[in-house]
């Protein structure tokens, strides 16, 4: 057999997909510092993290499926044992017995959702151009549904009714969650960051 002749064609993958994915593991990065950072927090003994905040900029920039991806490549890191997740810890057992992990679960809906009501489906758009409202509604549908998954987890975890979970693990984050919505639509608003 002659293998000096014999060449193997490999078809390149598209620079927009190697850029995607790029962007996906930059921000699953960004996901696992922004849990290392803390913010001592009056209104609950859980202090604040930005993470939501990502969450937030995976759905704004890489839309539903690659803002989605990011937070899973994420949770993957952690799940395989990667330190990522609250106070350096990593491993299937946050995901699997942790009060809270039910944000952790939630957090790729969110992103998924954010996309998708921003972009109006799977084809990226520059948020900047897309109206106020309609991000405004995007990043609140998206927490509002982190919110559902992070509570129902606690509830049933814990064994207490949704009420007294969202009392609990959701209330008091509200004012600081806000915030971050906030930052996002400056994010947004300045034009800065390119989606493709």
């Amino acid at each position: 057999m002659n293998t000096e002749n014999e060449h193997e064609s490999v078809d390149l993958v598209d620079g927009t997909v190697v850029r995607q994915f790029a962007r996906a593991a930059l921000l699953a990065a960004l996901m696992g510092a922004a849990a290392l950072v803390t913010i001592p927090y009056p209104l609950s003994p859980a202090p604040v993290t930005l993470q939501v905040l990502v969450v937030f900029l995976a759905g704004l920039y890489l839309g539903p499926l690659w803002g989605g991806a990011s937070i899973v490549l994420y949770l993957a890191a952690g799940a395989a044992g990667a330190p990522v997740f609250s106070n350096m810890t990593g491993g299937p057992g946050v995901l699997l017995s942790e009060p809270t992990a039910g944000f952790l679960w939630a957090f790729p809906i969110g992103a998924l959702v954010v996309g998708l009501v921003v972009h109006r489906g799977l084809t990226l758009r520059d948020p900047a151009d897309v109206p106020l409202p309609i991000v405004v509604v995007g990043l609140t549908a998206g927490l509002i549904l982190i919110y559902a998954g992070g509570t129902s987890w606690f509830a049933w975890l814990i064994g207490t009714s949704l009420s007294e979970a969202a009392v609990t693990v959701a209330i008091p984050f509200v004012p600081a969650d806000l915030l971050k919505l906030a930052a996002a639509v400056v994010i947004v608003r300045s034009g800065t960051i390119d989606t493709v």
